[in-house]
């Protein structure tokens, strides 16, 4: 194969960790926020309906830029994996908010401290980035700590937690996957399939689980939700699309300061001592791992 066909099968990634660091920092407050909404909103709305609105302004944003730009932002060489990728922000929207329903925030956060490890997992399968023997010792030490969170089988943690780690592998696979596409799609291509996607998915359910807000605060929840998670997605995608997968992933460990200050704040719940120890130990792994490539990086430059 020649030397300009690989190329074009494999382009250089332009990288920059600190942008991609900064964006996914904000992303993730984002998130957490829309998250703390969601479960707010879990008292008086389905989850199908409470993700139709998490969905809702990308989606405006999205149609908005379809009349400005027309259909050329839909235009790609991947459809399957555009597609795969707004199902995968169904499943793993939709475990986290039923499983939210039942769990402390703080607990459904820090157990969804596994997406790094699955994120680096598959950043090295299909990205085929270098992962180290330190940054694999990490993620088992991740994996760890994670067990220390749910610690299954004992009844401590309400079992829908294990939906969390579902939603956190989902979404690891969909941020690998928004990592795979910005090697030939735009940002605005990739956040247009993922809501045209999820927001189709969610409306052909949305009618028979629709319920009337009653209220001006769940009108305002509802859009408030759906307005941090868009913006939340577009900062995520960026950030993978300027920087390596691994370098961004421990980033994803600030929702604990998020969560565990909403859920103190609004709900008044605090996690246990075991679930400060696990979010330790994979909070320590991450930042290990992050540490190491900085090492390695400015040994290389």
């Amino acid at each position: 194969m020649s030397t300009e066909a690989t190329t074009s099968l494999h382009p250089i990634r332009q990288t920059n960790s600190q942008h991609g660091i900064q964006l996914m920092l904000a992303g993730m407050f984002l998130f957490a926020t829309a998250d703390v909404l969601a479960k707010f909103l879990t008292q008086s709305f389905h989850p199908i309906q409470i993700f139709w609105f998490r969905q809702l302004a990308l989606l405006l944003g999205v149609l908005f830029m379809l009349g400005l730009h027309g259909p050329s932002i839909l235009i790609t060489r991947r459809r399957g994996l555009q597609i795969t990728r707004g199902v995968l922000v169904v499943g793993s929207s939709l475990f986290f908010i039923f499983a939210v329903r039942h769990v402390a925030l703080a607990n459904a956060v820090a157990a969804s401290f596994v997406a790094p490890f699955f994120l680096t997992i598959l950043a090295a399968l299909l990205l085929g980035e270098k992962v180290g023997i330190r940054r694999w010792l990490a993620v088992c030490v991740g994996f760890i700590g994670a067990l220390v969170i749910v610690r299954p089988g004992t009844g401590a943690v309400h079992p829908a937690v294990l939906l969390v780690v579902v939603a956190a592998a989902c979404y690891a696979t969909r941020q690998v996957l928004g990592r795979l596409l910005a090697d030939t799609d735009k940002t605005i291509t990739t956040v247009s399939y993922t809501a045209l996607t999820a927001s189709c998915i969610a409306s052909v359910a949305l009618p028979f689980f629709w319920q009337s807000p009653e209220t001006g605060l769940q009108w305002l929840a509802l859009i408030a939700m759906g307005l941090f998670a868009g913006v939340g997605e577009v900062m995520v995608v960026k950030s993978l699309e300027v920087s390596e997968a691994a370098a961004v992933a421990p980033i994803h460990y600030s929702l604990i300061i998020w969560g565990t200050l909403y859920g103190y704040l609004v709900f008044d719940q605090l996690p246990d001592q075991w679930t400060w120890i696990g979010t330790a130990i994979i909070v320590s792994a991450g930042i290990y791992t992050l540490k190491r490539d900085q090492i390695k990086a400015t040994a290389e430059s």
